[in-house]
């Protein structure tokens, strides 16, 4: 049942879902992929819109009382390894259909402005957005209805792995979002708190923009 807690949580991943799909449609369409880019910073500027007008809702998002700095260490050092992953786990058996990747340059020139929107993006929205879908609301909605009431802990293996497998689908790196997934997933059960791998993922992601940038492996994004 769509009541309000879920649909809070399901509608700024959905919106980003929108213009994913958007973009895949305007580009079958003819449209070249150089004319698309400042559309990745309406669908963050929608998906913030969304986040902060839910924000009274996401009782997850309260920072947490009495976790100990080994929580945060552990869940930055996570976010290193998913990265040092996401680079490596590149086998084409491991990757499924094409990415168009996010090419800022203008006649070899970078758009800083386009590349501080993902960056902003990637690091700081993403993580918060998909970790309130997949973990808070999905995993544990997966094991149980009022999953509102459920520690972390207690989700089974089922929701675990359909949650991770899920993850894994939903990025053409499958098989490291596979990892990713199985990561985020015990980090949040471990913790009891969404802020850990909302750390864990924000630390992957803006390792992953500064190395696409330094190196210019822009197929990555």
């Amino acid at each position: 049942m769509l009541d309000r807690d879920n649909f809070c949580r399901i509608a700024p991943f959905g919106a980003y879902v929108f213009f994913m799909l958007l973009e895949d449609a305007l580009l079958a369409w003819g449209w070249d992929a150089h004319d698309l880019r400042a559309l990745y910073a309406v669908k963050i500027a929608v998906v913030i819109g969304l986040l902060w007008w839910m924000r009274g809702v996401y009782r997850e998002l309260r920072w947490p009382i009495g976790i100990n700095v080994g929580t945060w260490v552990v869940a930055a050092v996570a976010g290193i390894v998913v990265f040092v992953a996401w680079i490596n786990l590149t086998a084409d058996w491991m990757v499924m259909g094409d990415s168009v990747g996010f090419d800022p340059r203008d006649e070899g020139e970078i758009d800083w402005l386009l590349v501080g929107a993902r960056l902003i993006g990637a690091a700081l929205v993403v993580p918060i957005m998909e970790e309130l879908f997949w973990r808070s609301f999905l995993m544990r909605w997966l094991e149980h209805p009022k999953y509102l009431a459920l520690n972390p802990a207690q989700v089974g293996l089922k929701a675990f792995f359909i949650t991770a497998i899920l993850f894994a689908i939903a990025h053409s790196l499958w098989f490291a979002g596979f990892f990713a997934g199985i990561v985020y997933n015990l980090l949040y059960m471990r913790s009891g708190t969404l802020w850990s791998p909302i750390l864990a993922h924000a630390t992957t992601n803006a390792m992953l923009g500064i190395w696409i940038i330094t190196t210019g492996n822009w197929g990555f994004w």
